[in-house]
């Protein structure tokens, strides 16, 4: 089965929260079909902003989404 990933980021509200503050300027890294290459991604992005505290990224599980009556492994 594939397992999509979503990476995104940007600028949230709250550092410890998930509300981001301008949806408009989400940055979309991409959709990874593991989450090896979306913790890569994620990694990446994440480093290159570690100075600014109200940035976030995430990977976001889209096969939970697509599919969640699958258990999650």
């Amino acid at each position: 089965m594939q397992k999509l990933h979503l990476v995104m980021g940007g600028r949230v509200k709250d550092p410890q929260g998930h509300e981001f503050a301008d949806l408009q300027h989400v940055h979309l890294v991409g959709v990874y079909p593991d989450y090896a290459s979306a913790e890569e991604a994620w990694r990446a992005n994440a480093q290159r902003t570690v100075d600014d505290a109200e940035m976030k990224y995430v990977i976001v599980h889209l096969h939970r989404l697509l599919e969640p009556h699958l258990p999650h492994e």
